[in-house]
């Protein structure tokens, strides 16, 4: 549940884009979700931008309405910009008129979609948020460096507080160890509808709101969103970072895309399962794969399964849903427990 606050969140998130009447807004994402919605309808209220709305995202498509209709920002994550990057027509497109991009990184994995679009496009910028606490409570600067585009996930917006804690003794960490991300600030939801144990259960009496999203802040304070600590794997009692792991597996010349998850071991627990997405005309095993990471990294840390897939289950807004990915690797690699 929201008040009306959030409206100051993306009047400020406008002013460090640059956000102007003259801007013309390409929004491909559901306007049910918050990301779709507050940096298109309500981004064109509060500044006077054009928005161009289309029912899906498609990118064919989308690289005609950019030259169609002059566009000067899009919104995304790496899925969508993955397919714009890779597409055909792509070099073709008269693209010149974009400036900016709000592009979400932060996890490994997302880090060479982010470099290809600075390249294929224009220059990015990223955010973290939640519809929680306002949509979007950091932005990177228009003029940040480019790994800071690429790999970082924006400062703080006015008004709003961040730490990283020990999620087991919720003791601060000191800046870029990896921990939950805790914010707080005047756009912190109101509450979950009807739902007073989960409310008080996400934000402390401090009032600081416990994400679960695992995180690092930089001593200057910039946020690097790392994943979900549910998407954490634990192989053995060993902590395997998911992220990690997907970035390492994109260096291998057949892969495509990555997405690695826990599936169940009767020795250790949970295992690391590798679904990938080929390269057209290549070809990968477990045999390749596993020769591919020994002596690279840990042990526990290679994938003891391969799942080889067209695409992934996502949601409407760009999202892998891990959760189908492993209801996939249980019925398809004959594990039970999935």
């Amino acid at each position: 549940m929201h008040c009306h606050n959030p409206i100051r969140t993306i009047t400020d998130a406008a002013n460090r884009m640059a956000m102007s009447s003259r801007d013309v807004i390409l929004m491909y994402l559901p306007l049910f979700h918050c990301f779709g919605l507050y940096e298109g309808p309500l981004m064109s209220w509060v500044t006077g931008a054009k928005v161009v709305l289309t029912t899906m995202f498609e990118a064919g498509e989308t690289l005609r309405l950019i030259e169609a209709e002059q566009a000067t920002v899009m919104n995304g994550f790496d899925a969508h910009f993955y397919d714009l990057c890779h597409h055909p027509d792509v070099d073709q497109t008269d693209r010149s008129s974009l400036r900016t991009i709000l592009l979400a990184v932060g996890m490994a994995s997302s880090e060479p979609v982010a470099r290809l679009a600075q390249e294929k496009f224009c220059p990015t910028l990223s955010a973290w948020g939640m519809t929680e606490v306002g949509v979007g409570a950091t932005r990177t600067f228009l003029d940040a460096p480019v790994d800071d585009r690429c790999v970082e996930s924006g400062h703080p917006l006015p008004g709003y507080e961040f730490k990283v804690i020990d999620p087991d003794t919720g003791d601060v960490l000191p800046p870029s160890t990896m921990g939950e991300l805790c914010v707080r600030g005047y756009a912190t939801m109101q509450g979950y509808y009807k739902r007073p144990e989960a409310t008080a259960e996400a934000i402390d009496g401090e009032a600081w709101f416990h994400t679960g999203d695992v995180a690092t802040i930089r001593d200057d304070g910039s946020v690097r969103f790392l994943g979900r600590y549910k998407d954490m794997l634990k192989v053995g009692g060993e902590n395997v970072d998911p992220t990690e792991v997907e970035a390492f597996l994109l260096e291998h010349p057949a892969i495509s895309k990555a997405q690695v998850i826990g599936v169940p071991d009767p020795r250790l627990s949970e295992v690391a399962c590798a679904c990938v997405v080929v390269e057209p005309g290549q070809a990968i095993n477990d045999g390749d794969l596993d020769a591919f990471c020994r002596g690279k990294m840990a042990s526990f840390k290679i994938p003891r399964h391969l799942l080889v897939v067209d695409d992934y289950p996502m949601t409407s807004s760009g999202k892998v849903q891990k959760y189908l990915l492993r209801q996939m690797a249980a019925e398809q690699l004959g594990l039970n427990g999935g």
